[in-house]
């Protein structure tokens, strides 16, 4: 059974997995259940938009409450999501942040907005991925990736695992996030 420890880490993960088509989004309906050794469950159902097909994912939720988002989880990390998958999120989401967070758009006035919360993402993404290292280690190791997406991105580029690389990396997106106002 999936472990999550968020609801933000269930839409990563079902947006990581994609329908047999290919489409990796869908509208989901999201119900709590109780399964019989009385642990709750988080129960995503819907029809994918491409192909029409069912998509369903069913999580255990851990007990820790979690953090606000944009947070994925507490100080554990993810039993769902691989540390490469998190970097790889963390590139997509602060390159749809944009560059230019004061000049406004006049065509698309939540184009701030939608900024500072792809890099507020970008950032929870990067935190995750150190969550990874263990305690006096110097980088993830090589035996935390477990998606063939993650393996990949450690086998291209595994300095930028480094714990040093990472906390500005972190730190970078924090900085960015600084120069957004709220919309």
């Amino acid at each position: 059974m999936l472990i999550a420890r968020s609801s933000p880490e269930c839409r990563l993960y079902m947006d990581l997995h994609a329908c047999s088509c290919g489409e990796t989004g869908f509208a989901a309906e999201h119900a709590l259940q109780e399964d019989a050794q009385g642990r709750l469950l988080a129960v995503y159902s819907g029809l994918c938009p491409r192909c029409g097909l069912p998509r369903q994912f069913v999580f255990a939720l851990d007990d820790a409450i979690p953090p606000p988002p944009p947070a994925f989880g507490g100080a554990a990390a993810s039993r769902i999501v691989d540390p490469g998958e998190f970097l790889l999120y963390a590139d997509k989401a602060s390159a749809a942040a944009g560059f230019a967070p004061d000049a406004g758009d006049a065509g698309d006035p939540q184009a701030g907005e939608r900024g500072r919360l792809a890099l507020a993402a970008a950032a929870a993404a990067v935190d995750e991925v150190l969550k990874f290292i263990p305690q006096g280690a110097a980088a993830v190791p090589e035996a935390a990736f477990t998606s063939a997406t993650g393996r990949a991105l450690y086998a291209r580029e595994p300095g930028r695992f480094s714990k040093v690389r990472l906390e500005a990396t972190a730190a970078s997106h924090r900085a960015a996030l600084a120069g957004y106002r709220a919309a």
